[in-house]
């Protein structure tokens, strides 16, 4: 995470992830295939642009 990094929405990182369906990233949650996150106090969920960054380029070594 940098001093600026970016919080993004749920709704965010699905369309960064092309159209993920919500019920699919949340079960990639369930079983810790998924990027890591934070929970706010209003109990909505923010992911750092940087640990999304981060997981895709895991991904990519991974093919």
């Amino acid at each position: 995470m940098t001093r600026h990094d970016e919080l993004l929405t749920v709704r965010q990182v699905l369309d960064e992830l092309g159209g993920v369906s919500r019920r699919t990233f949340y079960r990639w949650r369930e079983i810790g295939k998924a990027p890591d996150g934070i929970r706010l106090p209003n109990g909505e969920l923010r992911i750092y642009r940087s640990e999304l960054n981060v997981w895709l380029e895991s991904l990519r070594e991974v093919v």
